[in-house]
């Protein structure tokens, strides 16, 4: 295509260069002959050649360019013409198929009975005991369209057949749950927390008991190698507070206390990055190691449970996911990694 559009520009040009060249033979006619007519003419005719050839090679850029463009690759929008949408607009991503979510995943996996839901679905050619056996999605769908066919056409028959559907539904319902009881009773070793974790008034009051026993002698028995660091600051009103909690803290346990000004010292502040006073931050002698406990005014119960969790696990005896356990819940329903030392398969063979 371009070289055909050169060639007729081309033509063109030389045509547009023949009528020039007339115009000439013909002042050269009717003019005496002379050199400044033949320089004249001549002149005349290189101008026409020259022209020609600008505009084939303009047209071949102009073309080239346009080709050029449809296949460069659309930039992303600029910031300014996005401006309205802000830094952090959301963008759904395309969906992922089925072959990226197969690459990701070790685990097979079985395609189910899909959802249908059928116009006026008709409930003649089904038993309760096929309506009672059927796929929860297929059930589902059903129920969907029965309840909406009684809802475009509330006879008499059709809401009949919706509060069947839904009655066993309800029954399905209670026989999953009824199921599940007999199961958590017959296997309470693996499921009940009541022995680690009791709702009943007289158990509530031993496991408090239990708690608070493990607190304290863990709190007592660390004294020896941990200090606390109390970050106060000039004019706190509530870092006063925190100082009457923890003196009587202090004449429980025997702790050390060292009282830290923000404003003073501000180096101290900095490495433990403290902003906010009162501030607790709990460190253990020898090492490097350090926890905040708390930050602003806590009560004493609480000050004693936030301590005894980070000595345990400054000490290595909890991780992050067993952070909250006591030792007396360990290998029981409440401890999350215990599950990981039982048996591969606990439902098979029952």
């Amino acid at each position: 295509m371009v070289a055909d559009m050169a060639q007729r520009t081309t033509t063109q040009g030389q045509e547009q260069g023949q009528g020039f060249i007339v115009v000439l033979d013909e002042l050269a006619f009717h003019a005496k002959p002379s050199k400044f007519n033949l320089g004249l003419r001549n002149a005349f005719f290189g101008l026409a050649e020259i022209s020609s050839f600008l505009c084939c090679w303009l047209l071949v850029i102009t073309m080239t360019t346009k080709a050029l463009a449809e296949e460069a690759p659309v930039p992303n929008p600029a910031f300014y013409e996005t401006a309205k949408e802000g830094w952090f607009w959301y963008h759904d991503p395309p969906p992922k198929t089925p072959e990226e979510l197969d690459e990701k995943s070790t685990i097979t996996r079985e395609a189910g009975p899909k959802v249908f839901e059928t116009k006026n679905p008709l409930m003649d050619k089904y038993t309760i005991n096929d309506i009672w056996n059927l796929h929860p999605d297929e059930f589902q769908g059903l129920l969907n369209g029965i309840q909406k066919k009684a809802v475009q056409t509330p006879s008499e028959k059709n809401i009949l057949e919706y509060l069947i559907m839904q009655d066993v539904a309800r029954r399905k319902a209670l026989a999953y749950a009824n199921a599940t009881k007999f199961v958590t009773q017959k296997y309470s070793d693996k499921f009940n927390i009541n022995q680690v974790y009791p709702t009943t008034t007289p158990g509530i009051s031993a496991r408090v008991q239990e708690q608070q026993k493990e607190i304290s002698s863990t709190i007592l028995a660390a004294r020896e190698n941990h200090a606390l660091l109390f970050f106060v600051g000039q004019g706190c009103g509530f870092c006063d507070k925190q100082a009457a909690i923890l003196t009587y803290f202090v004449e429980k346990y025997g702790w050390q206390i060292k009282p830290i000004d923000i404003g003073q010292h501000t180096t101290l502040a900095a490495r433990f990055n403290i902003t906010t006073t009162p501030t607790l931050v709990l460190i253990k002698n020898g090492t490097e190691q350090a926890m905040p406990v708390s930050v602003g005014v806590v009560a004493h119960s609480e000050l004693e449970r936030k301590l005894y969790q980070a000595i345990r696990y400054l000490g290595g005896e909890t991780r992050i996911d067993t952070f909250q356990t006591y030792d007396y819940q360990k290998g029981g329903a409440l401890d999350p990694a215990a599950i990981l030392e039982t048996e591969d398969q606990p439902w098979t063979g029952r």
